[in-house]
């Protein structure tokens, strides 16, 4: 459950980049996966694929950064790095 609640939160994010440019399609995201997020980047990319259905990132390249730094204050989170907008 705990990376389903970061999910709906990182499209919530990216949606509303989504409709700041207009409804423009995303393109790409990147991004990190905190050391202590517990969710690998195949399991992440699985996740992100099915939230993303229907939405503007639906056909979006995903990058996804993996941190093993356990110290650092985000490290239990999934962070968006950068939404890329396609040009219109």
């Amino acid at each position: 459950m705990h990376e389903q609640s970061l999910m709906v939160d990182l499209m919530r994010k990216i949606n509303a980049i989504g409709q700041e440019q207009s409804g423009n399609a995303i393109v790409r995201v990147k991004v990190k996966l905190g050391a202590l997020s517990h969710i690998s980047a195949d399991h992440f990319r699985e996740h992100f694929v099915q939230a993303a259905q229907g939405s503007c990132a639906e056909q979006a390249q995903l990058d996804i950064e993996i941190s093993t730094d356990l110290n650092d204050p985000h490290a239990q989170e999934i962070l968006l790095d950068s939404v890329e907008v396609e040009e219109e």
